[in-house]
């Protein structure tokens, strides 16, 4: 069988060469558009994290020549005390952190879901502590866990319990802090978890009611399954922040009582800047990228192969 075409439905080559200058013109402007911004983020994150890379083989000198020590930096951080109470103060934190703060975000966003009226006022009021500066949070915090005046012994010396020094008692110091970081975080988070929540169709909540249905079973088999892909990503997340922590630790303990809240960045902070020891403080620096980069990908690798074996 014979197939002819009409020249007039053939693509004219005028056309084709036309198109493409056309695209290379957009492609370029858009790009051209994104270079403040990409220059901006190389200089302000990717040149800090090379060169802290670069730092770490080195005994920086800050007002002259730096000299290359090869393994050094690394050999004398394997032999540092504060190695292992770092670590373990770390998973302390993250333990801490999930067990007060991964669920109450969940929590929140599905009692707001729930609600008929004034989803608008809460969403506001549970942002809020969001957008109060740290430095204003902590005086506050302060205040609260102050151990003769404070607002929390008071409410705890109504019921008879006598006063606690939350931040001067090492089994107290870190879930106190870990209360800071959630109530500060926590307004965030129940924002991503609310959107994740618009996107489950009301179809399915209106077949569970019409099944009959209570509203822990619609939350149990509806709401939980489609939240679980976030959950997931900010389980992550939240580790990672944890395990990256300064602020709090550093404005309202110090590292103490002793070193029971020590974190692994107020170590490197008081390397580099109290000791000026720039290029040990650059290999813990590299030792927290890498040992965060390996539990994300880690997570990311068994998270991936039970997705894959609930799809076969």
């Amino acid at each position: 069988m014979k197939v002819t075409y009409r020249l007039s439905t053939l693509p004219s080559l005028e056309g084709l060469t036309a198109r493409i200058p056309s695209r290379v013109t957009k492609q370029a402007a858009a790009y051209l558009f994104l270079l403040p911004a990409l220059l901006i983020f190389t200089l302000v994150a990717w040149y800090p994290i090379v060169r802290a890379f670069e730092m770490s083989f080195q005994d920086v000198n800050l007002v002259g020549d730096s000299t290359s020590v090869g393994f050094d930096n690394f050999e004398l951080m394997n032999r540092d005390p504060a190695l292992d109470i770092v670590w373990q103060n770390t998973f302390e934190f993250a333990a801490w952190s999930i067990l007060l703060g991964y669920a109450l975000p969940v929590l929140i966003a599905i009692m707001i879901r729930e609600m008929r009226f004034a989803q608008g006022f809460f969403r506001v009021v549970y942002f809020l502590p969001t957008v109060v500066p740290i430095s204003i949070a902590i005086i506050v915090w302060r205040l609260i866990y102050d151990p003769d005046a404070g607002f929390l012994n008071g409410m705890l010396g109504l019921v008879g319990i006598g006063a606690q020094h939350w931040l001067q008692d090492p089994a107290l110091a870190k879930p106190s802090i870990v209360l800071v970081m959630t109530w500060g975080a926590f307004g965030t988070t129940t924002l991503i978890y609310l959107s994740s929540l618009q996107e489950i169709p009301v179809e399915l909540y209106e077949a569970a009611e019409l099944d009959g249905a209570s509203p822990m079973r619609r939350i149990r088999h509806v709401t939980l399954p489609h939240l679980f892909p976030m959950m997931s990503l900010l389980f992550v997340f939240q580790v990672l922040a944890v395990a990256q922590v300064f602020t709090e630790p550093f404005l309202l303990t110090n590292g103490g009582p002793g070193r029971e809240t020590l974190t692994p960045v107020l170590h490197i902070y008081n390397r580099a800047f109290m000791r000026m020891d720039i290029g040990y403080a650059s290999a813990w620096s590299v030792m927290l990228v890498v040992v965060l980069m390996g539990f994300a990908a880690i997570y990311q690798g068994l998270n991936w192969t039970i997705n894959r074996s609930k799809t076969r």
